[in-house]
């Protein structure tokens, strides 16, 4: 089965990565990765399943 792909930068892949395959994402937020950090708080908040 093929899988959707989707563009995006760097950040929100790693981001997505984090958030998916961890229970505790550790990142500092400091320009230029305060996306990643963002992202994963807002799933977070949000209750979207993680593991």
């Amino acid at each position: 089965m093929a899988r959707a792909k989707q563009s995006m930068d760097g950040n929100t892949a790693a981001a997505h990565v984090a958030y998916a395959y961890t229970e505790v994402a550790g990142i500092y937020p400091i320009t230029p990765s305060s996306p990643m950090a963002d992202s994963v708080d807002q799933w977070s908040a949000a209750g979207q399943k993680n593991i």
